[in-house]
């Protein structure tokens, strides 16, 4: 599998780019993700949190999820943390990066990273996502405190580092 990303950097103003792809029925489309790097302070380390889902393939994932119609990638990603990981207690640090990547399915998408904070202090607990086609999963979260301490899924790590190291927000 190949992912290609397409960096876009944002120094002092904002590029506004489209990029769409072709698919087999001729339509264009572009998928717009919202990719959550929810850490805490935990015996004095930064710890980063990721899941596995009862489904056999998925990997270790961030939490993550699609911006809907009418939705900002700020409202994603809030949205989307709460339905993955219950937590509902979070504060946005802000944008690390976004890119356009190429999904193993073909499909384009627009990705946008964040950082945001949580005091929780479960080590692990299960929870059952809450929105669309999440009926049966179930997530099992838990706190990693190093950058390579699990291999996560393709993609969800692409700026983990930036976590671990000086954390740069974009404007």
């Amino acid at each position: 599998m190949s992912v290609k990303t397409y960096h876009l950097q944002f120094p002092l103003f904002l590029y506004i780019v489209t990029l769409s792809v072709v698919k087999g029925d001729g339509s264009m489309q572009v998928l717009e993700k919202a990719f959550g790097y929810i850490t805490r302070q935990y015996e004095g380390r930064l710890q980063v949190l990721v899941f596995e889902q009862n489904t056999m393939g998925a990997g270790i994932q961030i939490p993550k999820g699609t911006v809907e119609e009418g939705e900002t990638p700020l409202e994603a990603v809030l949205r989307e943390m709460v339905e993955e990981t219950g937590l509902t207690n979070l504060i946005v640090q802000g944008l690390i990066a976004q890119d356009y990547a190429e999904h193993y399915s073909g499909a384009l998408q627009k990705r946008y990273f964040y950082h945001l904070i949580s005091d929780d202090l479960r080590q692990q607990w299960q929870h059952n996502p809450t929105g669309l086609n999440e009926a049966n999963l179930q997530f099992t979260l838990y706190w990693i405190d190093e950058e390579h301490a699990v291999e996560l899924a393709p993609g969800h790590g692409d700026y983990l580092y930036r976590i671990f190291s000086s954390v740069t927000y974009e404007r």
